[in-house]
């Protein structure tokens, strides 16, 4: 036989059993045709796998790649935002410590404070 013409009876089958299914909601009660709704639908969803993999062999592959880039792409990129926002964390505090030239002016002005203080203060208790 022919593969497309099964393929395309099969492919109505399943249609018929999903109608069936709803006829059996309508008529029974949802449990035994949702039961059987989903199976149907999982069983097809097996069907198209299948089938796309025997049409076009890669596929499958092409797929699996695209979603393992687009997940990577994302995970690195969340990632380098991470690290970003460190690095800024990491240059705000370097910018409010106080730069080696401002240290020394600093030391030099509360030694400068201290030299005019401690003479005054060593002259008073020599009295």
């Amino acid at each position: 036989m022919n593969p497309t013409r099964i393929d395309a009876i099969i492919d109505l089958a399943y249609g018929v059993l999903i109608f069936v299914s709803v006829v059996l909601i309508v008529v029974e009660g949802t449990r035994v045709g949702l039961a059987l709704g989903l199976g149907v639908l999982v069983s097809y969803a097996l069907h198209v796998i299948w089938k796309m993999a025997r049409f076009d062999p890669e596929w499958m592959t092409r797929e699996v790649e695209e979603t393992v880039e687009e997940a990577v792409e994302q995970s690195i990129g969340e990632q380098v935002d991470a690290v970003q926002q460190q690095i800024e964390t990491v240059d705000e505090r370097i910018d409010r410590r106080p730069r080696e030239d401002e240290i020394e002016d600093l030391l030099e002005e509360t030694v400068v404070d201290d030299a005019a203080g401690g003479g005054d203060e060593t002259e008073n208790s020599g009295r």
